[in-house]
C-alpha cells in the first residue's frame, strides 16, 4: 500500500487525468486508476506542476534575520509554490568559509519548510578546495565588488579545484558603476537616477569580460539576473560557439521598466536596475533565458523608506512569480512549457539537483498544484515573507497555487503553511547524468 495517492489531477492542459503514486517520498506511479493508499488527494482536475526550484534567494540568515530567515523565508516559498531554494552567500558572517558554510547548513536544516542548497562565497581563495567537497550550488562572484585581478585568480583557482564547479555572477562592471554612481549622486537624490548610476554598459561589460575568462578556462559559468538585450545577446552568441554559459531572468526584470523608478521608489530599486523599454527585456525574450530566478532579497519598509543612495537594493519575489506567470499563461503569451523549463526542468539540470524538477517515476514528489481559474490582487500585507512590500503590489493576477508538497509532505494548502523538515539536496554521491539523461 502506497504512502500517498493523488487523484483526478492533470499533468497538462486539456490532457486527461491521472493518478500519482508517492511512496518513501518519491514519485513511484503515474496511471490513469487510483492505486490503495494510506491518504488520497483529490485535485478534481486540476493542473499539478513539479515543484518550483529558486537558484537565486537571500535568506539573510544567519546575521540579517530582522529582514528574513530560513522559517519565513521557506514559508514564503512554499506559499509560491517552491519546493527547493538556493540562499546566496552573502549574510552575516558571509558563507565564504567551511565553517560558515556547515553553520549555515545546519541553521536550514532546523529551520527550512522546504528543501536546500548553498551557493559559497570567495572571499578567500584558498578555502576553494575545502569548500568545493561540501557541495555548494556554485560560487558566486559579484563582479562589482571584485577587481579584475581578483577576478582572474578566482577563476583560476576554481576551475583548479578537483570536479565540475559552476560560478554563478554578478555581472556589473565595478569602474563604469563607481563612475556613473558618482555622477548621479551629483544630480540629486531622485530614485530614478538609479537606473542611471549602474548603465546597461555596465552589465554589458562585465558580461564580455566574463565571457572571456569562461573560454580562458573552460569553465561553465551562470549569469544571474539578466537585464539587458544586449548581454543577452552576447550570452547566446556564446553559448553558439561552445561557452559553456546559462543565463538567468528575474520576475522584476520581465514585467517592470526603469519608469517604475519614479513611480515605486525604493521598492523598486535593485542591482542591476530595473531597465527602459530599449534595453530591457520583456516575455517574447524567455526563449532565450535558461532560468527565472526570484533574487529573492528581503529587507525592512524602514530601510526602504530611505534615500535612494542609503536604501538596500532588493525586491521580494518568492510569492509573486508563479501567479504572474500564470496570468500570462491564461492570457496565450507564455506557453505551460515555458513555466516549468524555466522554474524546475533546467534549474535541476544546471545546478545538479539529483530526484527533482520534473514529474516522473523515480523522482521526489516534488509538485506544485495551481488553479488556473482561481483570480486574486497581489497584497504584500498577506505576504510569508518578513517583506511586506512589492512593486507588484495591486496586479491582478489569474492563476494560483493551492497546494505545494515537499517529498509528498504537504506544506502550502491553500495559503495556510504546515510543518516541515527541509533537506540538503545534494547528498555526498548521486549519478547526475543518468537522472537527467531522457
Amino acid at each position: 500500500m502506497l504512502d500517498l495517492c493523488i487523484t483526478n489531477c492533470k499533468l497538462e492542459i486539456g490532457a486527461e487525468e491521472v493518478c500519482l503514486g508517492i511512496n518513501n517520498e518519491k514519485i513511484v506511479s503515474i496511471k490513469k486508476l487510483p492505486s490503495k493508499a494510506h491518504e488520497t488527494i483529490d485535485l478534481r482536475g486540476k493542473l499539478i506542476l513539479p515543484g518550483l526550484i529558486d537558484a537565486h534567494v537571500h535568506f539573510r540568515d544567519p546575521g540579517l534575520t530582522i529582514k528574513e530567515d530560513f522559517s519565513t523565508g521557506s514559508a514564503a516559498a512554499a506559499a509560491g509554490g517552491f519546493t527547493t531554494v538556493m540562499d546566496m552567500p552573502n549574510t552575516i558572517p558571509p558563507t565564504n568559509t567551511p565553517q560558515d558554510f556547515r553553520e549555515k547548513m545546519g541553521i536550514a536544516s532546523r529551520k527550512s519548510l522546504v528543501d536546500f542548497g548553498l551557493h559559497a562565497g570567495v572571499a578567500d581563495l584558498s578555502n576553494m578546495g575545502k569548500l568545493a567537497k561540501l557541495r555548494p550550488a556554485s560560487f558566486k562572484i559579484f563582479m562589482d565588488l571584485v577587481d579584475d585581478d581578483f577576478l582572474m585568480d578566482a577563476f583560476s583557482k576554481i576551475n583548479g579545484v578537483s570536479g565540475d564547479h559552476l560560478i554563478s555572477l554578478h555581472a556589473e562592471d565595478p569602474q563604469v558603476v563607481n563612475q556613473c554612481t558618482h555622477e548621479m549622486k551629483m544630480k540629486g537624490s531622485s530614485p530614478e537616477l538609479y537606473a542611471e548610476a549602474r548603465p546597461p554598459q555596465a552589465e554589458i561589460e562585465a558580461v564580455v569580460s566574463a565571457i572571456s575568462l569562461g573560454n580562458k578556462f573552460d569553465q561553465k559559468i551562470h549569469f544571474c539576473h539578466v537585464s539587458t538585450r544586449k548581454s543577452l545577446k552576447l550570452i547566446n552568441e556564446a553559448k553558439k560557439a561552445g561557452s559553456k554559459i546559462t543565463s538567468e531572468i528575474t520576475p522584476h526584470h520581465l514585467f517592470l521598466d526603469s519608469g517604475c523608478l519614479k513611480t515605486y521608489g525604493n521598492r523598486t530599486k535593485t542591482n542591476p536596475p530595473l531597465r527602459d523599454n530599449e534595453n530591457r527585456l520583456q516575455v517574447n525574450d524567455l526563449n532565450y533565458i535558461d532560468i527565472i530566478g526570484t533574487d529573492h532579497a528581503p529587507h525592512t519598509l524602514d530601510e526602504k523608506k530611505k534615500d535612494v543612495w542609503n536604501a538596500p537594493p532588493g525586491i521580494p519575489g518568492l510569492e509573486t512569480v508563479l501567479p504572474l506567470l500564470l496570468t500570462q499563461l491564461n492570457q496565450g503569451k507564455i506557453a505551460l512549457g515555458d513555466i516549468k523549463r524555466l522554474l524546475c526542468e533546467t534549474p535541476a539540470k544546471i545546478f545538479n539537483i539529483p530526484h527533482k524538477g520534473f514529474i516522473r517515476e523515480g523522482m521526489d514528489a516534488d509538485l506544485v498544484v495551481v488553479d488556473l481559474k482561481k483570480e486574486s490582487v497581489i497584497d504584500p500585507a498577506s505576504f510569508q515573507s518578513k517583506a511586506k512590500y512589492s512593486p507588484f503590489e495591486g496586479f491582478h493576477v489569474q492563476g494560483l497555487p493551492v497546494m505545494t508538497m515537499v517529498r509528498g509532505k504537504l506544506v502550502m494548502q491553500d495559503g495556510e503553511i504546515l510543518k516541515n523538515q527541509g533537506k540538503f539536496v545534494y547528498p555526498d554521491t548521486v549519478n547526475i547524468k543518468r537522472i537527467y539523461s531522457n
